[in-house]
């Protein structure tokens, strides 16, 4: 097949729908597939075979992201000679406007991935958060609407968006992980590079600094924690960039955990494996992931999660069985961290398990699924549906 990707986010930066788009895009090569990726420009990216790039503006609340200007005087002939046989947007908004269009226009399907949920972004405009969440469900539901097929990374995230008013089919397909490449890490490579000690307990966080990680709930809950562990020293690392960042290292030194936590900013995927190796547990606040990626890389290195049960986190951890989900509250979350760092046995059940759920997520598997997606919407475009 030849497969034509648009995107509002990709790299050089990084987050989870740049991962999703890249490990998909790597299996289908595989599988002998093409695939031609249209996204923003950034300045000093090299230029890539079938990466198509777009003029782009940095927005002034984050100056690392790009805002595509959808517009090319030869996308037209560009999509011509590519000779697409499916469209597949990650955003309903510039880029993904313009992919939806250029499928109409050739009159091939549109297949749409819901990565993010929308509405539960207000918080960036709080003058008018009501509105605005009603507006970006509207926008997101029309969008949806005018799909042949849509795909979450979860069943719980399908179910809340039917309820948008959504009535284009609906599928969940997760993204897959290198299983190999986060189960391979160093578990020495962490504490050596940042001269962390044998002694200190690591709660490991590998993310974004943005509001919507709920990495102030995080800190105060590490604060929590060290009170119920006082015989043990823990350090928090924050594996991650983001706009978030100052703020969160002022709240750090007001709580009194200026020794505690580490940023590291972000990191290449191969580091944040010997991240995930060498911590003792992930910890993840975020209440808006409709999957989580980062929660199946750690348990592929055997890093069992306390995650805040909501959303797509649900269908990633099963409490109990590889990893532990709490409510957004405090004295749970921190309880858990004890009760993890306190009780070796129970780490090492979960962390078993988290290892096997993990290896069924890889790549090479999730790759197939979504072939055998493009090609169920493409036969029944064809049958005319």
């Amino acid at each position: 097949m030849r497969i034509g990707v648009f995107t509002d986010s990709y790299r050089p930066y990084i987050s989870g729908v740049v991962r999703s788009i890249d490990s998909f895009a790597c299996e289908l090569r595989k599988l002998g597939h093409k695939v031609y990726i249209f996204a923003p420009k950034y300045r000093g990216a090299p230029d890539e075979l079938d990466v198509y790039r777009f003029l782009s503006v940095r927005p002034p609340t984050n100056q690392d992201f790009a805002l595509a200007i959808p517009i090319s005087g030869r996308l037209r002939s560009t999509i011509a000679k590519l000779k697409l046989d499916l469209i597949h947007t990650h955003s309903p908004f510039l880029m993904g406007q313009l992919g939806a269009h250029c499928a109409r226009r050739a009159g091939i399907p549109l297949v749409f991935t819901y990565h993010t949920l929308y509405d539960q972004y207000v918080h960036y405009i709080p003058m008018m958060a009501n509105f605005a969440r009603w507006a970006v469900v509207h926008y997101t539901a029309n969008y949806c609407n005018r799909a042949d097929r849509i795909i979450t990374p979860t069943s719980v995230v399908a179910k809340m968006i039917r309820n948008y008013g959504i009535t284009t089919p609906i599928t969940a397909l997760p993204t897959g992980i290198d299983y190999q490449l986060f189960k391979g890490g160093d578990p020495n490579w962490l504490r050596k590079r940042y001269g962390i000690g044998q002694e200190e307990r690591i709660l490991l966080f590998v993310g974004r600094l943005g509001q919507e990680k709920n990495l102030d709930f995080l800190l105060h809950a590490v604060r929590l924690a060290k009170k119920k562990l006082p015989s043990q020293r823990l350090r928090l690392v924050l594996v991650a960039g983001g706009p978030e960042r100052e703020h969160l290292e002022r709240l750090a030194w007001e709580l009194g955990l200026q020794d505690n936590v580490l940023f590291t900013g972000p990191l290449p995927p191969g580091e944040v494996a010997h991240c995930y190796k060498g911590a003792d547990l992930f910890t993840f606040p975020s209440c808006t992931e409709t999957q989580g990626l980062v929660l199946l890389e750690a348990m592929a290195a055997g890093l069992p999660p306390v995650a805040v049960g909501v959303n797509g986190v649900l269908d990633m951890v099963a409490s109990d069985s590889d990893g532990l989900l709490v409510g957004l509250d405090l004295e749970e979350f921190s309880s858990a961290i004890a009760e993890l760092l306190t009780d070796e046995r129970q780490r090492l059940k979960l962390s078993r398990g988290a290892s096997r759920k993990a290896a069924a997520y890889s790549t090479a598997n999730m790759a197939q699924r979504l072939l055998a997606l493009y090609e169920e919407v493409t036969a029944e475009r064809g049958a005319g549906r």
